[in-house]
């Protein structure tokens, strides 16, 4: 089940981002973030207050997370997308995470579809998410469910220096 979060789901929020840095300082995963940088748990409580922070629930623990809305990056303007549309027709995927220790239990496919469910309901059409260079798997999942890369643009992300940010796109129909 997918929900909005709430203020109860930063400590299972910030565990899936602390588990993911343990794997990236332990050269196991390459995501390109830095803990106490990005993302952090005020990074989940700002989206919470936000109320654009949603969580995938499992068996009554939360095993996935993201915040979708319409916030595109300011470096989102040199980006030579595909697909030109309004601020109001866009929807924006940021910080997608599964626990590592549940990955491969198709949670990254369920919000995705979640995502793009909501972009239908809200009359958004086009989807735009971004993700480091360096996150090799998350652009080759991203491709897999039909986002096509538009360009990369080098930028400093959410306090991170010298991130080469690869932006992705698709189209939905109503």
């Amino acid at each position: 089940m997918i929900r909005r979060a709430t203020p109860e789901d930063i400590p299972a929020i910030a565990a899936i981002y602390d588990a993911i840095h343990d794997l990236e300082e332990a050269g196991e995963m390459t995501v390109g973030w830095r803990r106490g940088v990005y993302p952090t748990a005020e990074t989940a409580r700002i989206a919470i207050e936000a109320g654009d922070m949603y969580v995938l629930e499992d068996d009554g623990r939360v095993a996935a997370s993201a915040r979708i809305n319409d916030q595109q990056m300011p470096a989102y303007a040199e980006v030579p997308w595909q697909y030109e549309a309004r601020g109001d027709q866009v929807l924006v995927l940021h910080t997608l995470t599964v626990a590592p220790a549940l990955s491969g239990r198709g949670y990254a496919r369920q919000f995705l579809q979640f995502y793009e469910d909501l972009a239908r309901q809200t009359g958004r059409p086009v989807l735009r998410i971004d993700t480091n260079a360096r996150n090799a798997a998350a652009r080759a999942m991203y491709a897999r469910h039909g986002y096509i890369e538009s360009g990369t643009i080098p930028c400093e992300f959410n306090g991170i220096p010298g991130v080469a940010l690869v932006c992705m796109e698709k189209r939905v129909e109503g």
